[in-house]
């Protein structure tokens, strides 16, 4: 279980696993306050890559590395019940997810994406995240803010800058490191859900997530900006919630 951080509870039998993948610089972490919320519909598993939390003594890892090390955890992981899968990620989290995804196409249990606050994958990585990842220091941290998310004193502060950005410039160049391959359309659901004052990414960056799946995605649109679910995670919880009930509610009937 290395890939993975849980609250900690065990959950009720039949209960979904949503395994939820981190934006860049991000805590798996974050997600562990969703489980309240959640109940026992559904059971966070929070993916924690190399080089980071409890793994911090490992290296980082390439994304193609991150992808297929994720993807066969969850295989692991899922091949001892038939437990719905759902996966959730946000901004690089979303885009690691995705892969994950296509990684996992036959597995039996994987149900749905949920891509949060990320363009397309044919569009990735931007020129913006491409030149960003060119940066050190305070020019580094001053391009940040540019997606919120970056308190002010961070960028001020050359000792917290030196503490809290190493890990921030290391996914920024891991991120530029994918690229993109045309395959068949993934054969599970999708949703997409977006900030609606999101300086990155808006319609346009979406409208190529189109031809990822065999049927349309379903797109959300939450108030905020890039971290939308800084200010709470509502918008998501109640969209996994949506997600997970209904399915149980088809296998039910």
């Amino acid at each position: 279980m290395d890939w993975f951080v849980t609250a900690g509870a065990e959950p009720p039998p039949g209960a979904a696993r949503v395994f939820c993948f981190p934006h860049a610089g991000g805590s798996p972490r974050l997600f562990l306050g969703w489980q309240p919320a959640l109940g026992g519909d559904a059971q966070v598993l929070a993916v924690c890559r190399p080089g980071r939390e409890h793994r911090a003594h490992e290296p980082a890892p390439t994304i193609e590395e991150y992808i297929d090390g994720a993807a066969a955890a969850i295989r692991a992981v899922s091949a001892s019940d038939d437990r719905p899968v759902y996966l959730f990620g946000h901004s690089l989290g979303a885009l690691v997810a995705f892969e994950v995804t296509r990684r996992l196409a036959g597995l039996p249990t994987l149900r749905h994406l949920v891509a949060s606050g990320c363009s397309a994958p044919s569009l990735l990585p931007s020129q913006r995240v491409r030149d960003i990842a060119g940066l050190e220091g305070k020019a580094f941290a001053e391009a940040i803010v540019f997606f919120g998310g970056l308190p002010a004193e961070v960028v001020a502060d050359d000792e917290l800058r030196e503490l809290l950005l190493p890990g921030l410039i290391a996914d920024f160049h891991m991120a530029v490191g994918y690229r993109y391959r045309p395959a068949e359309p993934l054969p599970v659901g999708l949703s997409l859900i977006c900030g609606r004052d999101d300086p990155h990414v808006g319609p346009a960056q979406l409208e190529p997530w189109r031809d990822e799946v065999k049927d349309a995605p379903a797109c959300h649109w939450a108030d905020g900006g890039h971290f939308y679910f800084e200010r709470g995670p509502e918008a998501a919880i109640d969209l996994l919630l949506t997600l997970v009930r209904a399915d149980h509610h088809v296998e039910l009937i």
